[in-house]
């Protein structure tokens, strides 16, 4: 049996480029609210933490379908 082509996930892409961008757009046109609530103490320190761990999220998986589109894949073992 033959492979068909798979389709290209461009929507994902784009929604996920969009995403980061109103993310990045969102968190920098706000940073003096952004940085209040970040330099509290107390319970409030795990925000930057989880603001990483979003942040990180989006654009990797971003980055991920972008590398996807161009045909670049991870390598499926060591090799060793």
């Amino acid at each position: 049996m033959s492979e068909s082509p798979k389709k290209k996930p461009y929507f994902k892409a784009l929604l996920l480029g969009a995403l980061s961008a109103a993310s990045y757009a969102l968190l920098f046109t706000h940073v003096n609210q952004v940085m209040e609530y970040f330099v509290k103490g107390g319970w409030y320190a795990a925000l930057p933490i989880l603001t990483a761990l979003y942040f990180s999220f989006v654009h990797g998986s971003f980055a991920s379908t972008l590398l996807s589109i161009a045909g670049l894949q991870a390598a499926k073992g060591s090799g060793h």
